[in-house]
């Protein structure tokens, strides 16, 4: 993967990528997220994945894509710590297996650049009847929230730990304000994207001739819109604190249990070999300590995983647990950390997560989608940009100490249970 500065705030990764029969085409918008346009941010890729100004209704998209050989595309947005991040991309087949000799590469640009810089107005602002659909779409999803009991668990959970902070902005928007959202404040929030973001055109599969084109297309694209990109975001952390517990009662079958910790400053690029290993220990396998101890010996839940954010320094716990169980389940989680920072790691449980989590990186390459994904997340993390096969080798290099060393920073913020009231045994 190459990548170099276009533009201000504009920089082109591309890949020839031989080995696939497709190719893919992706634009990403990437701006810091703000509470007051949270919401029309959230409803955005939904109006605009519904056409363009040159293919105006989803029926025309849908045959053009067929036309196409069934090309694939996405428009969505994506959260990423204290960033918002919307993609318009297409996927398809190569220029060389068109029955016709069409030029398919510059079908596919054309239809991304239009979908990301041409959205289909009514008048000056986007079509009053497509963003109607989509606020009641959006505020569905919302509304609906609350029923993925494990969803609506780490979220509070979210809530209640970044609090004020840029990471803490609900980047899937707020539910009271969907219906005052007009097509005038979608279009201003749209306009304050080209305008401020930090764009990323990432050219999978096509060659230098075709890269070079779409390049050119979106320069010009740019030319016609007064730029003022914004810094990129850097990585946060939540300052350590006492322990806040939240409980709230529903009247379900099975409790759920989110508990949030930070590393207390923000993760430097050259920790994430060791933080990658520190959770397929902890939770992040199934060779992990949560897994192997808290799951199946003690039987205190029904699941018990760790994640981590880069982004935020941030690391989570999600347990769904028998009513009567969570507040075990809650010290077990606890005990599993305490025991990895003290006690001993043998070396067999050491090496099975390593090649577990080396034989997920093997696949990295395996599709144009997981090539994109991985290039993109290096850039928004900032510092030197990691190919797989620089991962690797920082993977085989840590130790158990890098391990320990990791996992002691992690302190507990925030513990989140949703569980039934006493009493109340019915479910």
């Amino acid at each position: 993967m190459r990548r170099f500065q276009i533009a201000p705030g504009v920089h082109l990764s591309y890949d020839a990528a031989q080995k696939f029969n497709r190719c893919r085409i992706s634009i990403h918008f990437a701006f810091p997220a703000r509470r007051e346009t949270a919401t029309a941010h959230a409803l955005l890729p939904l109006v605009m994945e519904r056409g363009y100004a040159d293919c105006p209704d989803m029926t025309q998209m849908t045959k053009k894509l067929a036309r196409l050989y069934g090309a694939d595309l996405t428009v969505d947005a994506r959260p990423m710590g204290c960033s918002h991040n919307l993609c318009v991309s297409i996927t398809g087949i190569k220029d060389q297996f068109a029955l016709e000799g069409e030029k398919l590469t510059q079908e596919y640009a054309a239809l991304a650049l239009g979908t990301a810089f041409h959205p289909y107005f009514v008048g000056s602002t986007f079509d009053p009847e497509a963003v109607g659909i989509e606020k009641q779409m959006l505020k569905k999803a919302l509304e609906d929230e609350v029923n993925d009991k494990r969803l609506y668990c780490q979220r509070q959970a979210n809530r209640e730990f970044f609090g004020d902070s840029p990471a803490g902005v609900r980047q899937e928007g707020y539910l009271e304000e969907v219906d005052g959202l007009t097509p005038e404040a979608l279009t201003e929030a749209y306009d304050e994207m080209l305008r401020t973001a930090n764009i990323e055109l990432i050219v999978l599969g096509c060659d230098e001739a075709s890269t070079t084109a779409v390049k050119d297309a979106l320069l010009t694209e740019l030319s016609a819109i007064d730029r003022a990109p914004l810094p990129r975001a850097e990585n946060i952390a939540m300052p350590r604190r006492e322990p806040v517990r939240k409980v709230e009662h529903f009247d379900t079958t099975q409790a759920k249990l989110c508990m949030l910790f930070t590393l207390g400053q923000p993760m430097q690029p050259e920790q994430l070999a060791a933080v990658r290993l520190a959770m397929a220990l902890y939770g992040g396998s199934v060779t992990s300590r949560l897994f192997l101890n808290v799951r199946e010996r003690d039987h205190l839940c029904y699941y018990c995983s760790s994640s981590f954010q880069s982004f935020t320094g941030s690391m989570a716990v999600n347990s769904g647990v028998e009513h009567t169980d969570a507040a075990r389940a809650e010290q077990a989680v606890l005990k599993e950390l305490a025991d990895l920072c003290d006690g001993p790691i043998t070396d067999e449980e050491l090496e099975d997560c390593r090649r577990g989590l080396l034989a997920g990186m093997n696949g990295l390459e395996d599709t144009l989608g997981g090539i994109e994904t991985w290039y993109y997340m290096e850039v928004l993390r900032g510092g030197p940009v990691q190919t797989p096969d620089d991962a690797r080798r920082a993977l085989l290099a840590v130790t158990r100490e890098d391990v320990r060393d990791i996992l002691k920073q992690f302190t507990l913020s925030v513990s989140c249970l949703l569980t039934r009231e006493e009493g109340n045994e019915n479910g």
